[in-house]
């Protein structure tokens, strides 16, 4: 490998840094000076899943002569497992075809995973050293470098396993010059496969994951822990069902693959239970692979698995398409089709981000003293960016679902708030876009035949009313949710 030029390095500063939020302004002003670009140390891991016992390594790129590198736990507290000291920098160029196919810098450094390493989500912390000692400009530099430790096969379970959307923050990373979406590619261009094995800035752990990891953990709840391709690639995490009760999914969790979808639905329909703590879930039907994922979205008639006749149940589009007829809401009980946006893309900026309560007497309500009619988590905006719902008619002036959209019809509807797709036209490509002025994000739940519950926040935001302190109503509901499934 040989070394970054200095457009190359003014486009790392530039474009590697930067998260899915901000990552429109990286395709203006690549080329800077060398002399005015910052410092960085950039690195990924071989793989962002391991057991306690495996080795993992560490691929690194940077401007400084040495710094320093620590793996942190993250929970109630962070803790750190691992340092070392004065490692030497080396900066690699970033091969035009990384997006989809990864950097390929070489190994830097090997960590071994102790036996005694929980189950959790750990981060690599680095600061520079030497000449460019200067922590407050170098500390937490560049990527957000992350990998999950799973549980053990040997050990015993915990009741929850949080799986995290991993999926959604390779699918927005432009490192490289491509991501999953137009909007922040190079020239405007959207890809369609993108690599794990790139700097990564994991916005929605940032976001959504790590402010529910840090207030459940605190609270005293025990999670096992996996990422999303978990699910497909180490099936055997769903466990026994005399040990794992629930599986979660929180924040903005929006790229599913078929055996992802599979297994987890098996599991429910075996008894296991699900709490969508999300919005957006499961939204495109992805590939995956194991350093990577495939979806061709809108351009989905250039997939190689498109079929013009069907059947097509691989096809890597909207699971709502009519060329995979399997809609989100069959697992979710809810759909992005039914909700869209509240406060975000320019729609409803001045809602509430709200729930009104339609059903106060439900389970999911106990210890809230809430009543018909009244509003909860506006002052956190629990309801914002983009939300999931269903088609519903009233009966006696309650929400029911029509069923229609492939929501279960044992789907109660305990709160709503408004949504809607404005003149968003990111899926008017798509024959059957529901016609609509309003949606609905949908809270509620769901008993499906085989006995597994399935809850729905129906809003990527939920996790804003736990960061500290937590709002009080929003917490109560997180709390009865977990404590309910996963022990029954």
């Amino acid at each position: 490998m040989t070394q970054a030029t200095s457009s190359h390095r003014a486009e790392i500063t530039r474009r590697g840094f930067l998260g899915s939020t901000t990552a429109s302004m990286a395709v203006t002003s690549l080329a800077r000076a060398s002399d005015d670009a910052a410092p960085y140390v950039l690195g990924y891991a071989d793989r962002i899943s391991v057991l306690p016992g495996e080795t993992i390594r560490l691929h690194m790129s940077a401007t400084v002569s040495t710094y320093d590198l620590s793996i942190e736990r993250i929970g109630a507290t962070r803790k750190v497992v691992w340092s070392q000291k004065g490692i030497k920098g080396v900066e690699y160029d970033v091969p035009a075809d990384a997006s989809a196919n990864g950097c390929g810098w070489p190994v830097a450094i090997e960590v071994p995973i102790g036996a005694d390493w929980a189950s959790g989500l750990y981060e690599i912390v680095t600061n520079g050293g030497g000449d460019h000692a200067d922590p407050a400009t170098m500390k937490r530099s560049g990527a957000f470098i992350a990998f999950v430790v799973r549980a053990s096969p040997s050990a015993t379970h915990a009741k929850i396993l949080l799986q995290l959307a991993t999926n959604t923050d390779n699918a927005y990373n432009n490192f490289g010059g491509y991501s999953l979406y137009a909007f922040n590619g190079r020239d405007g261009i959207q890809g369609n496969r993108v690599s794990f094995l790139r700097p990564a800035n994991f916005h929605g752990l940032k976001t959504y994951e790590i402010p529910f990891i840090q207030w459940a953990e605190s609270r005293g709840y025990r999670l096992d822990y996996a990422v999303n391709n978990d699910l497909e690639f180490h099936p055997e995490l769903l466990g026994r069902l005399d040990q794992r009760r629930l599986v979660l999914s929180v924040g903005h969790d929006e790229y599913w693959s078929k055996p992802m979808r599979d297994r987890l639905e098996a599991f429910v329909a075996c008894g296991g239970n699900a709490a969508f703590f999300s919005g957006n879930t499961c939204c495109w039907q992805v590939r995956n692979q194991r350093d990577g994922l495939v979806c061709y979205k809108q351009s989905f008639r250039e997939d190689p698995c498109y079929r013009p006749d069907g059947p097509n149940p691989l096809l890597s589009t909207l699971w709502s398409h009519r060329l995979i007829a399997r809609p989100e809401n069959t697992l979710t009980n809810v759909g992005i089709l039914g909700g869209g946006f509240h406060r975000s893309h320019g729609v409803l900026m001045e809602g509430s981000g709200a729930f009104t309560v339609e059903r106060e007497d439900h389970w999911v309500f106990a210890g809230t003293d809430l009543k018909r009619g009244d509003a909860f988590g506006g002052s956190r905006t629990v309801v914002g960016y983009e939300c999931d719902g269903c088609e519903f008619t009233r009966e006696d002036g309650l929400p029911v679902p029509t069923g229609r959209d492939g929501t279960p019809k044992s789907f109660e509807i305990l709160a709503t708030a408004p949504a809607t797709w404005g003149n968003e036209s990111t899926l008017l490509w798509y024959s059957e876009f529901p016609q609509k002025e309003m949606g609905n994000a949908c809270l509620g739940v769901s008993v499906r035949p085989g006995g597994g519950t399935v809850f729905t926040a129906g809003t990527t935001d939920w996790s804003h009313g736990l960061t500290a302190p937590p709002d009080p109503i929003i917490e109560r509901v997180t709390r009865t949710v977990l404590d309910r499934l996963s022990s029954q």
